[in-house]
């Protein structure tokens, strides 16, 4: 019986190896993932600066021109399409602050102006089509939500955030799943291999 055990112990070895191995190979993948989020989204997150939420009522929209933006037409193959600039002036809650909105962080930083930039696209007529119906909607909805910089660092106002506690939560979640399952596997191979030899010693 106890020759039966120990050839038993001795077959789960290899397997027991290899789920070890898995379990590091996670651990060390989610190492992994939280250095090259961090210093992406999580530090986008850090950075910015619109961090209360308001009431803004829109003062003034208006079609300022058109802007060039390339669209992709194959391999190392670019091609230049327009759009109209829609630029739109807010005051925050009613407190006399007047301030450009944009679309959100990456807007802010792509257009000085624009508070929406469309995918762009050979059809140029869809993304004027997209921007007027945007217009349309401030012009309907005159009070919107909005995120303003409560030190007045920044002029620019956002319609929404890119970077929040709600992205970097969902940021942290799968490295920190991918750790915690890692984690659980090494834990129950050392259980696994610490009730074999308890079980080996009984039987003696």
């Amino acid at each position: 019986m106890g020759e039966f055990i120990k050839k038993t112990v001795t077959a789960l070895k290899p397997g027991e190896d290899r789920a070890i191995l898995l379990g590091l190979g996670m651990i060390l993948c989610s190492m992994m993932m939280y250095f090259v989020l961090g210093i992406t989204v999580l530090r986008s997150c850090a950075d910015s600066v619109w961090t209360v939420e308001g009431t803004c009522a829109v003062i003034n929209s208006t079609v300022t021109g058109d802007m060039n933006c390339s669209y992709s037409c194959g391999s190392n193959c670019w091609r230049v399409s327009r759009f109209p600039c829609l630029q739109v002036y807010v005051s925050v809650n009613n407190t006399g602050r007047i301030g450009r909105l944009s679309h959100n962080e990456e807007t802010q930083d792509a257009s000085s102006e624009c508070v929406y930039i469309p995918r762009c696209q050979k059809d140029s007529a869809a993304m004027r089509v997209a921007i007027v119906n945007i217009s349309q909607h401030l012009k309907t909805n005159r009070h919107i939500s909005c995120f303003y910089d409560p030190s007045e660092q920044q002029d620019t106002v956002l319609l929404t955030r890119l970077y929040d506690h709600s992205a970097a939560f969902h940021t942290l979640l799968w490295p920190s799943c991918t750790l915690t399952v890692g984690a659980l596997i090494i834990v129950m191979v050392n259980l696994t291999q610490y009730l074999s030899r308890l079980c080996e010693e009984i039987k003696r």
